[in-house]
């Protein structure tokens, strides 16, 4: 298998996360991939143009990073990160849409404020700062009920919150959230989690 990918992408975090917790990392190829460049081929493999992406030995390339996580978690014996069907895999579900989501509004603000002067739209950006603190305090809200094991929800909110960590330390998403940050602190001593950190 193939990935493509970068290393600065909160999804493609979530995807290598699952696959070190399946055991699976050592059997994937990464390529490196800058989405952004004109002279990218990445839209032959994924017509959005975007990371991650999983070229498989045969069959189809996938994305994106949920349908991903899906499959790698169907190859391997340990313990499912994605439960049998029934309350628990809702939940992880819902924990995993609500991180992504933290991703997607904290992906639009960054490109935002890339911007040029005077093509920013501040009250755009400001909406999704709002997205955000509201998905941390829903968070905050159950984090003393997470499951103690891995599952596909909170893989995806170490990912997410590793991501704000990164592009916006400066606005600490923890004071506040005393849950979310107890929980934090001990779920991101994961190797998973150590093994993924996105560079400098």
């Amino acid at each position: 298998m193939k990935l493509r990918y970068s290393a600065t992408s909160p999804y493609v975090r979530k995807v290598m996360m699952v696959a070190i917790e399946c055991g699976l990392d050592s059997g994937i190829e990464l390529e490196n991939t800058d989405a952004w460049s004109p002279e990218t081929d990445l839209p032959d493999d994924n017509p959005l143009g975007k990371v991650p992406a999983l070229i498989l030995p045969a069959g189809p390339t996938l994305y994106d990073s949920p349908v991903i996580c899906e499959y790698l978690d169907t190859l391997h014996d340990g313990p499912r990160l994605f439960p049998a069907p029934g309350p628990a895999r809702w939940s992880a579900l819902r924990q995993q849409a609500l991180a992504d989501g933290i991703c997607d509004a904290a992906i639009l603000r960054r490109l935002e404020g890339n911007r040029p002067d005077g093509e920013k739209s501040p009250a755009w950006m400001e909406r999704q700062r709002v997205a955000v603190a509201r998905a941390c305090d829903a968070l905050n809200s159950f984090a003393d009920m997470l499951p103690p094991n891995p599952t596909i929800g909170t893989l995806a909110i170490l990912a997410a919150l590793g991501y704000l960590d990164f592009r916006f330390g400066h606005e600490d998403w923890r004071p506040g959230r005393p849950k979310l940050t107890a929980w934090f602190d001990k779920a991101s001593a994961r190797d998973s989690y150590r093994r993924t950190l996105p560079p400098a």
